[in-house]
């Protein structure tokens, strides 16, 4: 995932056998499964097969579920499919069902690397709240770290009011801890 990212980020145009020869130098012999896996993504996208009819085919017509050889194939085969249109790369591996939350976060990792924040659309990053944390926040953390590569040298990164933060977490443990109970009772729903 992480040379999926680097390849999006350095890359002007997607070269998906370059990217998928990087992976096979790197994995070497030990990761012949999972590249085999990678070669059919590639391919099934060459052919215009969509992600979903994709996944069917690995046999993941229920979802795709956090097994590896399930998640990363089916992520890479919507990055490949969409690897400048954000929005509809996250919505495609959304559509596949099952761990969504986690492969739509890969999938919007690898195209986002690529297209930067101008081509996330303006209404996603509009309705993040994540109190205490804001969005001018994370481009904070993002210019910290940016400036730790590039200076190689460690930068101290934005700090958040550990009280908000504390705040934050016991609201949401009051709020799972009252759906879990409200199970419980009846109509048992």
């Amino acid at each position: 995932m992480a040379l999926a990212a680097r390849h999006s980020r350095s890359h002007d145009s997607l070269a998906a056998n370059l990217w998928l020869s990087d992976v096979v130098d790197t994995l070497g012999g030990d990761g012949s499964e999972l590249t085999e896996l990678l070669r059919r993504s590639v391919d099934s996208v060459a052919a215009g097969e969509s992600t979903m009819s994709f996944a069917d085919s690995l046999g993941l017509s229920q979802g795709v579920s956090g097994y590896t050889y399930h998640t990363v194939p089916v992520a890479i085969h919507a990055w490949l499919s969409h690897p400048r249109d954000y929005r509809q790369a996250v919505t495609e591996i959304i559509r596949c069902g099952g761990d969504a939350d986690t492969t739509a976060a890969i999938v919007g990792g690898i195209v986002g690397a690529g297209v930067g924040e101008d081509g996330i659309p303006r209404a996603w990053i509009d309705g993040i709240w994540e109190y205490p944390r804001s969005v001018s926040w994370m481009r904070s953390l993002g210019e910290t770290l940016a400036d730790t590569i590039h200076e190689k040298r460690p930068a101290k990164p934005p700090t958040v009011n550990p009280i908000a933060v504390l705040f934050r977490n016991v609201l949401f443990l009051f709020i799972v801890l009252f759906h879990g109970f409200r199970r419980l009772a009846p109509p048992y729903k």
